[in-house]
């Protein structure tokens, strides 16, 4: 396969508990190094969790929406990146891709000759067109284009005000639509994914190369001394984000609750206080049947899986579908929308619905619920499909024979 390589892996944001991408990022650089090659992960706070044999370059930011705008001091403002920070935060804007972008340049300015190549996760910010012109090979992942997020936040947004509020924190797509056109490598990680990419950035799909994600089958797997409760439904998802549909999932609980009492649902989520989804539980009157679970280990979140009879993936759309892939790999019988990647990593091995479709999810999770034979053949041909496709050793191998190519084409 050749020599290993020296890798380093960019992140603007990178805890695995604030979103997908942090978990792509503790993944593939885990699983590259298991192929043999050397990684760093270069990224702002929150800084996420690695192998041991990865290294960790931190770049820190003042990271105000854990610090609050309160934490700027004199000492920040000798750095043209911290008062831009600030200022866009303060105006209700989001420029962490933007200022990630230009430490990246100054770190790498330093010390990119240590590096075979460089891979950047979805910051999409002009630091990269300087990264790319310093004649450092470099590849971006673009999960899912953010312009997908945009429509859906705008479409449940309540007034005017709001519209405006979300359309200040996504000013960022003017930056990302100016550089990814002029990108030389860009890998997505469905074909959903590339298609979307294509069409509202406009390029051509076939300029998008795809390598799946994966999902640590190491880790997520059946826990067959765990006894599953067949009254449990479970739902990983962000509670408040229109896009990750969790409304519809609870107003389907509602209603099935009419016919099973006694059954359960387990959010691993953390609503915002006061937010629409406490306010929407309260009106369903259904607080006290609802558990919300946040801040939890992986493997906690694995005897969760277990203990589960039916994980709901009821997201309007997913780039990828890392929940839905992660149940299955757990041997958990899944009930996915058809929101976004969901049905490429779901396929014939779960149960999939119209997206935004309470009807069609009440009707999917009484099936699953009367028919525990079903369940277990769901769960088998799940794990199965998640072993074959979706690991993370075949991610590492995928992308490892993309980069060779990056870097043979980089060569003539």
């Amino acid at each position: 396969m050749g020599k290993p390589l020296r890798i380093a892996l960019l992140g603007y944001r990178s805890q695995p508990y604030g979103g997908g991408q942090g978990v792509y990022l503790k993944y593939l650089s885990k699983a590259l190094v298991d192929a043999g090659h050397t990684v760093d992960v270069i990224s702002g706070p929150p800084y996420p969790h690695l192998d041991p044999r990865v290294r960790l370059i931190e770049l820190p930011s003042l990271d105000l929406f854990e610090n609050g705008l309160l934490s700027l001091r004199p000492r920040h403002l000798k750095s043209l990146t911290n008062i831009i920070e600030w200022l866009s935060k303060l105006t209700g804007g989001f420029a962490e891709p933007y200022t990630f972008g230009r430490r990246a340049v100054k770190y790498l300015r330093k010390h990119g000759h240590n590096y075979d190549l460089i891979h950047d996760n979805q910051s999409l910010s002009y630091g990269m067109l300087q990264i790319q012109e310093m004649g450092l090979p470099l590849v971006t992942t673009l999960h899912h284009p953010i312009t997908s997020d945009l429509r859906i936040a705008l479409k449940a947004a309540r007034n005017w005000w709001e519209r405006l509020l979300i359309q200040r924190w996504h000013a960022f797509l003017c930056m990302q639509k100016k550089v990814v056109v002029r990108l030389h490598n860009i890998v997505t990680v469905s074909d959903c994914s590339r298609q979307d990419i294509a069409r509202d950035f406009g390029l051509q799909p076939a300029g998008i190369s795809l390598v799946h994600n994966g999902i640590d089958t190491e880790v997520f797997k059946p826990m067959p001394t765990v006894v599953r409760n067949p009254m449990r439904l479970m739902a990983t998802c962000s509670a408040d984000a229109p896009l990750k549909g969790l409304r519809y999932l609870l107003r389907a609980y509602a209603r099935l609750l009419r016919q099973y009492p006694e059954l359960e649902l387990l959010l691993v989520s953390k609503p915002q206080p006061g937010g629409k989804t406490e306010r929407l539980v309260r009106r369903l009157g259904i607080a006290d049947k609802v558990q919300f679970v946040n801040g939890i280990s992986t493997e906690q979140m694995v005897r969760y899986y277990a203990q589960a009879a039916i994980a709901v993936v009821p997201s309007v759309y997913e780039g990828f579908g890392l929940p839905a892939g992660e149940a299955m790999a757990c041997g958990v019988p899944v009930v996915s929308t058809d929101g976004g990647a969901l049905p490429e990593v779901v396929g014939d091995a779960g149960v999939i619905v119209p997206a935004k479709n309470v009807d069609a999810l009440v009707a999917a999770i009484d099936t699953l619920l009367q028919n525990p034979r079903y369940r277990a053949e769901l769960g088998a041909r799940g794990q199965h499909r998640i072993d074959k496709s979706f690991c993370w050793h075949v991610c590492a191998r995928q992308m490892t024979e993309y980069y060779r190519q990056v870097l043979a084409n980089a060569d003539h």
